[in-house]
């Protein structure tokens, strides 16, 4: 028999956000929520662990961003179209998305006209061309980003860690206790961090989270 209806993951941490979405993406014949996750960390476990077909990824979201996720997913999930919700609308918004893994992206003040077209273009296996974008220049970021892999896929997940609560101007002893370690090794952490990024300071360090949508500009 077969199945009518696309089985959707909704993640954002603010659940009148997912409500709404939800509430648009239920009314649709061939579409259906049957997953909602509050942050990056619970959507990659319920993508995982459950029968879905597209996982929608908020880009900001606690314990691990929507780019994190979808990083992760694409790494343990290859086959699971992922798309990207944002306030931002911008090129490098865009790239760091498909950077991660993602198909598509998704500006959510105009989700509710954009978000049904760009589930459906993903489930076929179509790039989202969201309004203001032009297709050529999706393909050109896509080429861009498959090019320009390399260092930030170097991370470990503690070091993603440490960026998004330097970027929150947490101290190394504020680090130290809210990861549980030691401000000698959170201090080595930063010390690889910016050898590994080429990066000079905590000034650029943030730079650097803001793009990655680990932390709101």
């Amino acid at each position: 028999m077969t199945r009518l209806k696309s089985r959707l993951l909704l993640a954002d941490d603010h659940g009148l956000v997912r409500h709404g979405l939800r509430h648009i993406l239920d009314e649709q014949p061939d579409l259906e929520v049957t997953a909602e996750a509050a942050d990056g960390a619970q959507a990659v476990q319920l993508a995982l662990g459950e029968e879905i077909d597209l996982a929608i990824l908020d880009i900001s979201m606690p314990r691990m961003t929507g780019l994190q996720a979808a990083r992760e997913l694409h790494k343990r999930r290859p086959g699971l179209p992922i798309l990207i919700l944002t306030m931002h609308e911008s090129e490098q918004y865009l790239e760091e998305a498909l950077r991660a893994g993602a198909a598509g992206y998704v500006v959510k003040k105009v989700a509710d006209r954009d978000l049904v077209e760009a589930c459906r273009a993903t489930l076929r296996g179509e790039p989202f061309r969201y309004r203001g974008a032009h297709t050529t220049a999706i393909k050109s970021t896509v080429r861009r980003a498959r090019e320009r892999e390399g260092p930030r896929q170097a991370l470990t997940s503690r070091e993603t860690e440490i960026i998004k609560l330097v970027a929150e101007s947490y101290t190394n002893k504020q680090i130290a206790d809210a990861l549980v370690i030691s401000e000698k090794t959170v201090g080595r952490h930063r010390a690889n961090i910016l050898q590994k990024l080429g990066l000079h300071d905590r000034v650029e360090l943030t730079r650097y989270a803001i793009r990655n949508g680990l932390v709101e500009p």
